[in-house]
Parts: C-alpha cells; sequence; structure tokens
C-alpha cells in the first residue's frame, strides 16, 4: 500500500498531517500555544495606515477660504485709476507768481516764466478731461505751468484766426514726454479764457477702440455712439453755459424727437436730453446751430490723433469691421480737420498726436511728414511705392493742416522749472548753471517728463 507521501518529497509532510484536527470542543484551541504565526497573520491583514506624530495628515481638497472683503462697486476701479488730485497741502506755496490772462498767453515777455491757472479755468479744464492721471499735478500746491515758446506761438496762431474769422487747422507732434498734451491743455485755457465754445475729446481711443456703445444711424452708412454723445453734451453744457445761454435757437429743427422751441437757447438746447437714444439727433442739432453766423468761435480739440486715423475695433452688421471715419462723431472732427467743414465765426481745430500708449499709423505718419515739408517750403516727401497700406481717408482729414513740432524745452525754461520745484519743496538740490545743464543733458536735450524722472530719482535717492 502506497504512502501518503510519495518518496521525493518525504521530507515534506503532508499539509493535510499538519492541520490541527477538527473538534466541536470550544476548549480544543485551533493552533498551538507556542505559535505566531496567526497573530502575524492578523497583523498583516490589517491595511497599513499613515500615521503622523501631532497631527493628522489628510489627504483631500482645502476648503476655500471666503473673502469677505466688499468687492468694488461697477466703475470703482476705473474712477480710482483716472482720478485727478490738483493740489497737495504739504508742498510749500510759491509767491509772487502770475496768473495765466489771456494778454501774457500771447505775450513773448512771458517765455520761460511759470504762471498758475485761474480758478474758474481749473474747473472749466477737470469738467472737460484735460488733466491727465499721468501728469503729476498731486506733487504742487496748486496747478501751475510753464509758459513755453511753443505756448506763445499756438495762443498767437489761435487768437489771430479767430479774430480774422479763419480756420486754423492744426496738428501737435513732437517726441514721447516732450509736453504735447500739456500743450493741448494751454490751448483750452486760452479757449476758456477768451469766451469760445470748447469741445474737447480727451481720448481718442475712447471713440475707436469698442469701449462705448454704438448704434447704426438710419438711412445712413455711418454709426452714432448715444451714451459718448451725452457724456460730451453734459461737458460742453458745464464749461460754456455762460456763453451758450446768450445765443438762442435759430432753425427749426421739427425732426427732433424732443420739442425744440426759437425761445430756447444753445445751453437749454444741449441740456434738453439726457435719453441716449435721443442724444445724437439733438447733438446734430446743436452743430448745425454753432456753424450759423453770429455764433461764438469754436475750439474743437482732440488727444490721441493716431486712435482716429485706423480702422476701429466696432463691428457692422455684416460682421465687418467699421473704419474710425464711419463713426459720425469722428467723421464730424476728420472733416473740420481736413478744411470740409466752413466755420462762418472763426474756429480752432486742434489735434495732438500724443505717442503715449497710441498705435503707428504709417499713413498719418507720411501725411504730417508732408504737411511739414508743405509748411517748411521743403521738398515734399513721395510715398514709398513698395507700400501699399496706405489710407486715402487719413490723407484727405490731414490735408492741408499746419504742424507744430513740440520738443524739448530751452535751458532757459528748463531752469524756471528747476527754480519752481525747488520752491515747491521737491527739488533739494542747487539750482545752479552746472545742475540745470546736467539735467538738461540727461533728459535727451530737455524732454520734460525726462527730467521729471531724473529729477523724481535724485530725490528718491535723498530719501
Amino acid at each position: 500500500m502506497a504512502g501518503q507521501n510519495c518518496w521525493r518529497c518525504l521530507y515534506r509532510p503532508s499539509q493535510r498531517l499538519l492541520l490541527a484536527p477538527l473538534s466541536t470542543s470550544a476548549s480544543t484551541p485551533t493552533s498551538a500555544a507556542f505559535s505566531t504565526s496567526a497573530s502575524l497573520f492578523a497583523r498583516a491583514a490589517e491595511p497599513i495606515r499613515h500615521t503622523r506624530s501631532g497631527k493628522r495628515l489628510v489627504l483631500g481638497k482645502k476648503k476655500k477660504v471666503q473673502d469677505k472683503t466688499k468687492p468694488p462697486l461697477p466703475g470703482e476701479r476705473k474712477a480710482f485709476r483716472k482720478r485727478i488730485q490738483l493740489s497737495n497741502d504739504n508742498a510749500l506755496e510759491v509767491p509772487g507768481l502770475d496768473v495765466l490772462s489771456p494778454e501774457n498767453a500771447v505775450d513773448p515777455e512771458s517765455i520761460g516764466k511759470i504762471v498758475g491757472i485761474p480758478a474758474e479755468v481749473v474747473d472749466q479744464l477737470r469738467a472737460c478731461e484735460a488733466f491727465k492721471s499721468s501728469q503729476n499735478w498731486s506733487l504742487f500746491r496748486s496747478p501751475h505751468m510753464l509758459v513755453r515758446k511753443e505756448t506763445v506761438d499756438l495762443a498767437s496762431q489761435m487768437t489771430s484766426a479767430i479774430a480774422n474769422k479763419e480756420t486754423l487747422r492744426l496738428v501737435v507732434t513732437g517726441s514721447r514726454g516732450s509736453g504735447k498734451s500739456i500743450l493741448g491743455l494751454q490751448a483750452l485755457a486760452t479757449g476758456f479764457m477768451n469766451n469760445w465754445v470748447v469741445i474737447n475729446i480727451p481720448e481718442g481711443q475712447e471713440l475707436t477702440t469698442a469701449a462705448t456703445e454704438y448704434s447704426t444711424i438710419p438711412n445712413s452708412e455711418m454709426f452714432s455712439q448715444p451714451v459718448y454723445a451725452v457724456k460730451l453734451m453734459q461737458a460742453m453744457h458745464q464749461t460754456s453755459h455762460h456763453v451758450l445761454s446768450q445765443h438762442k435757437v435759430m432753425l427749426d429743427h421739427l425732426q427732433l424727437p424732443i420739442s425744440v422751441t426759437r425761445n430756447m437757447t444753445l445751453a437749454a438746447l444741449l441740456n434738453a436730453t439726457k435719453e441716449p437714444e435721443f442724444a445724437f439727433p439733438v447733438f446734430q442739432a446743436f452743430w448745425k446751430e454753432l456753424l450759423l453766423p453770429g455764433r461764438p468761435p469754436i475750439l474743437f480739440a482732440l488727444d490721441g490723433l493716431a486712435h482716429i486715423m485706423r480702422v476701429s475695433e466696432y463691428r457692422s452688421p455684416a460682421f465687418e469691421l467699421i473704419h474710425s471715419h464711419d463713426l459720425a462723431l469722428v467723421r464730424m472732427f476728420a472733416d473740420a480737420l481736413g478744411g470740409k467743414t466752413a466755420f462762418a465765426n472763426g474756429a480752432v481745430v486742434l489735434g495732438v498726436a500724443s505717442r503715449g500708449n497710441a498705435p503707428i499709423i504709417p499713413s498719418m505718419e507720411k501725411a504730417i511728414a508732408q504737411a511739414s515739408a508743405a509748411q517748411k517750403g521743403e521738398e515734399i516727401p513721395a510715398r514709398d511705392p513698395f507700400f501699399r497700406k496706405y489710407d486715402e481717408r487719413v490723407f484727405e482729414a490731414l490735408r492741408g493742416v499746419k504742424v507744430l513740432d513740440v520738443q524739448g524745452v530751452s535751458k532757459t525754461e528748463a531752469r524756471a522749472l528747476m527754480e519752481y520745484w525747488a520752491a515747491s519743496g521737491i527739488l533739494r538740490s542747487r539750482v545752479d548753471e552746472r545742475n540745470v545743464s546736467e539735467k538738461w543733458t540727461m533728459a535727451g536735450g530737455g524732454v520734460v517728463a525726462e527730467m521729471e524722472r531724473v529729477i523724481m530719482h535724485d530725490l528718491r535717492a535723498a530719501l
């Protein structure tokens, strides 16, 4: 009879023989008393857990902490970013300075002097958004500005054109930081002091970057911007109310959705509606009234000329890009700058070609170069024959304009600026010929923005 184990496996007894016999008795142990296999097997069967002394490690998504701060209201960030501070009580008051007037604005003796802006003119400039947030008005006790050679030249051209009931079409250009926007502000101040009707578009990009509402004009290929028109009319009503209230409506505007009588003043016409859907027809009627004989002179200014000399970011109903000159407000300024609009009482159409945040428009650069060469009596530069993206509408808008090239200030004007900064407590170094020449040279030949940067660098180093 064969054994329970084979000959080859004599050294390995059967597992069945090693098992304990089954017993129904509860007192019989299931394993040997000296064996530890059962306890080790039980420990191995338990899941391994990661333990950490001190704190328990939680491997999972953390709960987001709710932000209990109050979120900013709509438009609050933009208002904070664009806020204008025109006074600083911590700055020293500079005594003995003249105040800007219509007389000293055209006086050559005022070149190189610091003058203050009258309080009523400051309010008008603030209402039409002539002050820029990038300008350092908050460092001084009150708004003052330097009368440059270009200031007297521009003011003289403006007053001469208005006196002869002509139209001055001028483009202010120059290097970045040379003071073009300040020169435009001085032109607006001259218009306010001479009781002209001032229409100011502070940023051309607000009309072309699809930042405001627009709508189609019935029976036309043009597009209106009613919300911006309401804003522009309110600014004009606030700044030129005392001038417009002296003139009454002379035409019948039966097509308007509001009632307009001939006993109504032009100021009341501007304030007749605040509804966006009625704003642009009312503004068109106001523009027709301004062009009639016997009306006050007009100053139409725009800063950021390059933004309106290109294709805008608006879309037509066919989802095609709209040219900036197909926007009604932009077309109104382009026709006035190009000489297509006749002004019976004299006007100044001023375009400031700012370089900061401005696109490069080859058509505008070439048109300004041609106008500048024609003004100086030089040979007019020809267009690049290999460039095929010239815009004829831009050349039409800039044909025959005068060009005022603004560069750095002279050393005399730079010294006047530095003396005013030192008297205000900003410049703490000595103002002599050596320091003036040093700062003037470091600023690239008197570029005002670079001079301010050099002065602020020295101020931070001193602190």
